[in-house]
């Protein structure tokens, strides 16, 4: 079976020569990396549904995507992706809006983030008026020595100003400014994935996001319960 270095190998070729008779001369080493890509993403599958059962509903075809970009209103018109990416979010899979599990393969590039992003505003709302009514527990995760060391940075897109409805001298504003409510990790490397020992040793950083997709996830259910 293809491993990861082969997946890597492959995407640095396809990000220098990214047209479509190149792709096409190459078509079956793609259909290898693919095949790599779901069991990977079965992998993946198995040990999420160690943090949230829910996941062993899904299948890889609900956690990967399509190596073809949509160029339709892109001024990059490179036809395909030059990344490969595996988003486990039970219990419906990627196109859910509820926080997930996400690797992120690319050379150079490798990391895994939780959460969730490009949400509503009313659910961006919602989920920021959870944080603020129940921020001892929400620091009590995100302040955790163990989720520190692995996600050191939480939320993307952030507001330069407090949220509107919020006040302004509120001393935990940065946890209400992101508007996608997001945490990533690059701990490790392109060579890290080649490990004996890879995905497996993701279990202790999916199991600190799944605290923090808990938390949003709880806030995201209410919201969709009442609207």
């Amino acid at each position: 079976m293809m491993d990861m270095n082969d997946i890597l190998d492959f995407l640095r070729e396809l990000r220098a020569h990214n047209d479509r008779e190149w792709f096409n001369a190459n078509k079956e080493r793609y259909l290898k990396v693919k095949e790599r890509v779901d069991g990977l993403a079965a992998e993946l599958i198995t040990l999420v549904s160690e943090v949230d059962a829910e996941a062993s509903r899904l299948t890889p075809a609900d956690c990967t995507y399509r190596i073809y970009r949509d160029t339709r209103f892109s001024t990059d018109k490179s036809p395909y992706k030059t990344h490969v990416g595996i988003f486990v979010n039970p219990p419906f899979g990627k196109k859910s809006l509820r926080c997930g599990y996400y690797l992120h393969i690319e050379p150079d590039n490798c990391f895994f983030a939780a959460g969730t992003v490009c949400l509503p505003s009313p659910l961006v709302k919602a989920i920021r008026q959870s944080i603020y009514d129940e921020i001892d527990e929400y620091r009590s995760i995100v302040e955790s020595d163990g989720f520190r060391c692995v996600f050191p940075r939480i939320g993307e897109n952030l507001l330069k100003t407090a949220p509107k409805g919020f006040p302004k001298d509120w001393p935990y504003m940065d946890y209400i400014r992101p508007k996608d409510f997001c945490c990533s990790t690059d701990i490790f490397s392109d060579d890290s994935l080649s490990r004996d020992d890879f995905p497996r040793n993701l279990l202790p950083i999916i199991r600190q996001a799944g605290r923090f997709n808990d938390f949003i996830n709880y806030s995201i259910d209410e919201f969709n319960e009442t609207h």
